[in-house]
């Protein structure tokens, strides 16, 4: 037998050892979208399945994100698979002071209310359950209303801080 580690130490590591970790974590590529004045939305690589039984699922927001308020107040949040030849619309989701909405963006509004971009491999509609507080970030629990498969297809993949997709 092999001797642990002491687990118990109360010793927290930076955030730089976190982030450069987690750029060895391959994950997959989301927009999550709620309405409120407007529309919002944002990239996210933290989308997980939580359960089967009720259908949930989960993702991590930050607090300090422009969504975050809408999100913060929203009933239901749109959810949507983005596809290997969706590196733009990833980005333009991700960038700070970008017009997500504009004119070079496909969407519509979907059930509940939801804006519902077009073109990606799959989306969802939660109602959401809980907003638990995580550091700078809320874990948002949504269960799962409507969706559609969409046009399936390959994902998109976030690696070593950039999008890209699998390989054969």
């Amino acid at each position: 037998m092999t001797a642990s580690p002491d687990l118990g130490t109360s010793r927290t590591a930076s955030p730089e050892l976190l982030r450069s970790v987690f750029r060895q974590h391959a994950a997959g590529v989301a927009v999550i979208t709620a309405a409120g004045a407007g529309p919002v939305g944002f990239t996210a690589t933290s989308l997980n399945s939580v359960a089967a039984e009720p259908p949930l699922i989960s993702f991590g927001v930050g607090t300090s994100s422009s969504s975050w308020p809408t999100v913060a107040e929203a009933d239901h949040v749109g959810v949507h698979i983005l596809g290997e030849d969706q590196h733009e619309l990833a980005a333009t989701f991700a960038r700070s002071g970008a017009d997500r909405f504009g004119p070079s963006t496909d969407w519509r509004t979907g059930p509940e209310g939801v804006p519902l971009l077009g073109g990606v491999v799959a989306w969802l509609v939660c109602r959401v359950v809980a907003r638990i507080p995580a550091g700078d970030h809320r874990i948002v629990i949504g269960e799962v209303v409507a969706g559609d498969p969409a046009r399936g297809g390959r994902p998109l993949v976030y690696h070593q801080g950039r999008f890209t997709a699998l390989r054969d």
